[in-house]
């Protein structure tokens, strides 16, 4: 009995912790993207386009910012 109970206790420490997957980055920053430019604010698309200035979708974010009232 004890042999069992040690056996089905050292299968749990084998057993890997379950990951989810990575996450697709240029999926993240699509969704950053989006959060700023409906956040409308000259600071949500100015930090948008510090953080992922070589994205092609900083390029976007400065059209954007450009349209905005001064």
């Amino acid at each position: 009995m004890v042999e069992k109970a040690n056996a089905d206790d050292s299968s749990k420490a084998l057993r890997a912790p379950s990951v989810p997957p990575a996450r697709d980055p240029s999926a993240a920053v699509a969704e950053e993207y989006e959060l700023a430019r409906r956040t409308g604010t000259a600071a949500a698309l100015e930090l948008f386009i510090t953080r992922h200035s070589d994205d092609p979708l900083a390029e976007r974010a400065r059209a954007d910012l450009r349209r905005l009232p001064r």
